[in-house]
C-alpha cells in the first residue's frame, strides 16, 4: 500500500518539476508564448488544458485494450477534439470576452503535443486511476508555469496583476514606467528563456550535490 501511494505521488508530482511540460519537456510552446500576456488568460488556458487532458486520458485509458497501432493517433485526435469542442463552446457561452481574447488558441489545443504525448506515454498503457493522476499533475504543472510567466509579463508590462495596480505607474503619478515589450511576443521569448535558464541552473546544482 505504501509503495503504491509513493508511486502515485511520484506520477502526480512529476509534472511540477522533474518532467514539467514547459520547463523540462518543452511541450505546448504555442499557447505558452501566445496567451501569457496576463494572469487571467494564462489561468483560463491552463484550466482548459487540464479539463481536456484529464477527460482525454480517461477515455484513452478506458479503450486502451481496443487500440490498434495503425489507428491509435486517429483515436487520440478524435477524442481530444471532442473535449476541445466542448471547452470551446462553454467558453464562448459563459466567458465570451476571454474566448475572444484567446482566439484560435483554444481550438489549437487539439494539436497540443502535451495532450497527445500523455495519451501515448501514459493513458494508452495505464489504468484509469494512474491516467487521471498523471493528467492532473501534468496539467497543474503546465498551468502553474503559464500563470508564473503571465504574472511576470503582466506585472512588468503594465504594473498590474489581474487588473490591480501593484507597481505605481507614472501614468497615475507614480515611479514605474511599464515595459511595453513585456506584453509583446519578444517579452514572452525573453521571459521564458530566463525561466528555462533558471531551471537548468537549479537542476545542475541539484545534480552536483548527488
Amino acid at each position: 500500500m505504501a509503495n503504491d501511494t509513493n508511486t502515485k505521488m511520484k506520477v502526480f508530482s512529476a509534472g511540477f518539476w522533474r518532467e514539467n511540460p514547459v520547463l523540462i519537456l518543452l511541450l505546448g510552446m504555442c499557447p505558452t508564448l501566445a496567451v501569457t500576456t496576463g494572469v487571467n488568460a494564462s489561468l483560463t488556458m491552463g484550466l482548459t488544458v487540464i479539463f481536456v487532458l484529464t477527460c482525454a486520458n480517461i477515455v484513452v485509458s478506458l479503450m486502451r485494450n481496443l487500440l490498434k497501432p495503425h489507428i491509435r493517433i486517429l483515436m487520440f485526435t478524435l477524442t481530444i477534439s471532442t473535449f476541445v469542442t466542448i471547452a470551446d463552446l462553454v467558453l464562448k457561452a459563459y466567458l465570451p470576452d476571454m474566448s475572444d481574447k484567446l482566439g484560435p488558441y483554444i481550438p489549437l489545443i487539439i494539436v497540443n503535443c502535451l495532450i497527445i504525448c500523455r495519451a501515448e506515454a501514459c493513458a494508452s498503457k495505464s489504468p484509469i486511476g494512474t491516467s487521471i493522476i498523471d493528467a492532473l499533475g501534468m496539467g497543474l504543472g503546465f498551468t502553474a508555469t503559464l500563470v508564473a510567466l503571465g504574472a511576470i509579463r503582466e506585472l512588468f508590462g503594465t504594473g498590474k496583476l489581474m487588473g490591480f495596480e501593484i507597481l505605481h505607474t507614472t501614468a497615475n503619478g507614480g515611479w514605474y514606467t511599464p515595459w511595453a515589450g513585456m506584453i509583446m511576443p519578444v517579452g514572452a521569448f525573453v521571459t521564458l528563456g530566463l525561466m528555462l535558464a533558471g531551471v537548468n541552473l537549479v537542476n545542475r546544482k541539484l545534480e552536483s550535490k548527488k
